[in-house]
């Protein structure tokens, strides 16, 4: 199983790298977790609607070019399904099931993602209403796709 997250920008403090990294090494027994950064475009705070579009667009674009064509798509959205943890390791256990061996999940810059990989997203993830740093949200989906594998393989870790 090969599982890519596919993220804008890079992460720049060394505390969220470094546990990133440890929940990567934890990872290695289940599955082959692989970290795409796509820059991000430079996003001043007073752009237009359409400028913040164009920005979308632009940064849409580098994430398609990552994802390969078979492979299953996972956005997070603010207004995709939520699940607990237990759902979510039922979602990647069926699609494992059901032989996708591929499976990549998107986190957008800080604007979002563009209307394009929402379309070619085969599901919508919601980790909350809330609104995360894209950054920070790339340990929470890591830490859960951990979580995941603990629960699938019966391993204690979710309790």
């Amino acid at each position: 199983m090969q599982i890519n997250i596919i993220s804008v920008g890079k992460i720049k403090k060394s505390s969220l790298k470094d546990s990133i990294s440890e929940y990567q090494k934890m990872l290695k027994p289940y599955v082959d977790l692989k970290i795409i950064e796509v820059p991000d475009e430079p996003c001043p705070e007073n752009l237009s609607e359409k400028d913040m579009e164009r920005v979308k667009n632009i940064e849409g674009e580098k994430i398609l070019s990552k994802i390969k064509e078979g492979s299953y798509t996972v956005a997070l959205a603010i207004d995709g399904k939520m699940l607990d943890s237990v759902e979510l390791a039922g979602k990647i256990e069926n699609l494992m099931l059901d032989g996708i061996s591929n499976i990549n999940f998107i986190i957008g810059g800080s604007l979002g993602l563009s209307k394009e990989v929402l379309e070619k997203a085969n599901y919508k993830l919601s980790f909350s209403k809330m609104t995360f740093p894209h950054n920070l949200m790339r340990l929470i989906l890591i830490e859960q796709i951990y979580r995941s594998f603990r629960i699938i393989n019966n391993h204690p870790y979710h309790k």
